[in-house]
């Protein structure tokens, strides 16, 4: 007769936590451990798993964040008569600095146009009758939100553009470049690659292998847009996909643009000031590795985010600690559309959970949250 093999911990009773940059593992339900083999055993166990952890832990750290900043405070226009030159510049640096189209004609926005020669830094001739106009960044974003308007963050989603069928010979300079023009007016870095949307057998690719797809890529979203070669209306179906949402709309190139923007922007507006603050976020519903990559990639998207990690791994929960621009406010206004992440109305404080912070950092309550895959 053979001795019983000793309790393994169970994976569902690890807990994992990252304090300060040290991790630390504890079993549950490990039972009795008689000297030494049944220690020898367990610690073997413990181990292994402690292995496993780390190397899951690694696989969580935030990738460099690929949104590009964007010359939002610049704008090139045609000269001639300077003043109505500036004027036009200071419209265009509205567009580009809210994400709204409509911002060049609001009414809000009047008294900087007016004044637009009092906020300008310099300015320079770029050939072709062109004239660079540089605004004073600060003055302009204070009068944005001072006239009850938000800001959106100049570190964009790099967005891909797919479309299909993929645009060819002159056609595909063409498109190119009035894709790219579009962006600039307003303010998205995009760029148009041929990234294929169906698998082998003609089957279309779903939104989440498109995304992961364009991540290898170093994009941030994927903005496709479906045509028929047969029409000539140049209309297109757009789709937006995100690591929060998928959007749908029908237009024209520039349409694509302007709906890809206008969406961008809505999640990553907001007013100031834009300090930086540590947030915890606890996400139940988290019930495989690969929901936990999920989770942690997309709070290390959002908007305004310069870091984001594990802090703590409880059974089918996990809590992370971002700093974000804008702290636990600016997480909920990014995630109130998201279609994987529904806010909890439990009062979240740290005896439901949430690690405590003796060095001051992160607020106690965390923001809770579920997740759906």
């Amino acid at each position: 007769m053979h001795a019983a093999s000793p309790p393994m911990p169970s994976a569902a009773l690890l807990t994992l936590k990252i304090d300060t940059g040290t991790l630390y593992a504890t079993a549950g339900g490990a039972g009795p451990r008689p000297a030494p083999y049944n220690s020898a055993m367990v610690d073997l166990a413990r181990l292994l798993a402690l292995g496993a952890l780390l190397a899951f832990a690694a696989a969580l750290a935030p990738r460099t964040w690929a949104g590009r900043p964007v010359p939002i405070f610049e704008a090139t226009v045609r000269g001639g008569d300077q003043t109505a030159a500036i004027e036009e510049a200071m419209r265009e640096v509205l567009v580009r600095a809210t994400g709204r189209k409509d911002a060049a004609s609001d009414p809000a926005f009047a008294p900087l146009v007016m004044r637009a020669a009092q906020y300008v830094r310099g300015s320079r001739s770029a050939g072709d009758g062109l004239l660079v106009v540089s605004f004073d960044d600060a003055a302009v974003a204070r009068d944005i939100v001072a006239a009850g308007r938000s800001i959106w963050d100049a570190d964009r989603p790099f967005t891909l553009v797919v479309l299909s069928p993929a645009p060819t010979g002159a056609a595909d300079d063409e498109t190119r470049r009035e894709l790219e023009q579009a962006a600039e007016r307003r303010g998205l870095p995009v760029s148009l690659v041929p990234m294929p949307v169906s698998d082998q057998n003609g089957n279309p690719l779903t939104a989440d292998v498109l995304l992961t797809n364009a991540r290898r890529l170093g994009g941030d979203a994927v903005l496709l847009g479906r045509g028929d070669p047969s029409t000539e209306n140049g209309s297109w179906q757009w789709t937006l996909i995100t690591g929060l949402a998928t959007r749908g709309w029908n237009g024209p190139l520039d349409a694509g643009i302007d709906g890809a923007a206008d969406a961008l922007a809505s999640v990553g507006g907001s007013g100031l000031p834009l300090s930086e603050e540590e947030a915890l976020v606890r996400v139940s519903g988290v019930g495989t590795l690969a929901d936990y990559a999920a989770v942690g990639r997309t709070l290390g998207e959002l908007p305004g985010v310069r870091r984001s990690g594990i802090e703590e791994a409880d059974g089918a929960t996990a809590t992370f600690r971002v700093l974000i621009r804008g702290g636990a406010q600016a997480i909920e206004h990014a995630l109130a559309g998201s279609q994987h992440f529904t806010q909890l109305d439990e009062a979240a404080s740290p005896a439901a959970g949430a690690p405590s912070d003796a060095a001051g950092g992160a607020a106690g309550a965390a923001l809770a949250y579920e997740y759906h895959p």
